[in-house]
C-alpha cells in the first residue's frame, strides 16, 4: 500500500473532535510513509487533513473539479493537485490514485463517496480495503443500518464486512494494511450482489 484516499465533510462539524481525528487521521496516514489523496479542498475537514499531512511532511495530492477550483475553495498548496472536469472524473482519479480508502465524518458528499466506493469492490470493480474513522460515534448509527440491512438479506454479510471500523487513526491505517478484500467471485449468488 502505497496511498490512501480519504473522504471528508467540507464542514468541520460542531464539535473540536472531528478536526482532532483528521488531524491524527493525517499523522497516521504520513507516519507510515503513505501518500494522502483527497478531494482537494482548502475548507472544512478536508482543509484540515491536508494541512496536517503537509506539517508532518507528507505527500499530498488532491483532486478537484474545476467548478470548485473557480470558486477558490481549493488548497494550491499542495503537493500535487490535479483538475479534472467532473465530480464522476474526480472519483475515478481518486480511485485510481489511492490504494485503500477512508471516510472521516461528512456529509451526503463523503458518505455517497464511500458508499460508491464500496460498490465497486462489492461489484469486483476493485479489492482495495474500505474503512470508517468512527469519530466520537459518527458512524455508529451507520453501522447499526448496514447490520440490519444484514438481517433483512440486502447485503451479504461478507459485504458488510468490506468496511473496517475504528475509532483510533493508527490502529484503522494498520489495519487496512492487511485487510485483503476477496475476488468478487465468491461473493456472487443466487439474487444478490
Amino acid at each position: 500500500m502505497r496511498s490512501v484516499c480519504v473522504f471528508c465533510g467540507s464542514n468541520v462539524g460542531k464539535s473540536e473532535i472531528y478536526a482532532q481525528a483528521a488531524r491524527g487521521l493525517a499523522r497516521a496516514i504520513v507516519g507510515e510513509g503513505l501518500k494522502l489523496v483527497y478531494g482537494g479542498g482548502n475548507i472544512g475537514l478536508m482543509g484540515v487533513l491536508a494541512e496536517a499531512a503537509l506539517a508532518a511532511g507528507g505527500h499530498v495530492t488532491g483532486v478537484t473539479p474545476r467548478s470548485l477550483l473557480e470558486k477558490e475553495v481549493v488548497h494550491t498548496g499542495l503537493t500535487d493537485l490535479r483538475v479534472v472536469e467532473s465530480m464522476h472524473e474526480r472519483k475515478a482519479l481518486m480511485a485510481e490514485l489511492s490504494d485503500a480508502f477512508i471516510a472521516l465524518p461528512g456529509g451526503l458528499g463523503t458518505l455517497e463517496e464511500t458508499f460508491e466506493i464500496l460498490t465497486w469492490a462489492q461489484l469486483g470493480f476493485h479489492r482495495k480495503p474500505c474503512g470508517v474513522l468512527n469519530v466520537a460515534g459518527f458512524y455508529d448509527k451507520l453501522g447499526a443500518f448496514l447490520d440490519y440491512a444484514v438481517d433483512e438479506r440486502f447485503i451479504k454479510p461478507e459485504h458488510r464486512a468490506m468496511l473496517l471500523v475504528d475509532v483510533d487513526p493508527a490502529v484503522l491505517v494498520a489495519r487496512l494494511k492487511t485487510h485483503r478484500v476477496p475476488a468478487v467471485s465468491k461473493w456472487i449468488g443466487r439474487g444478490q450482489i
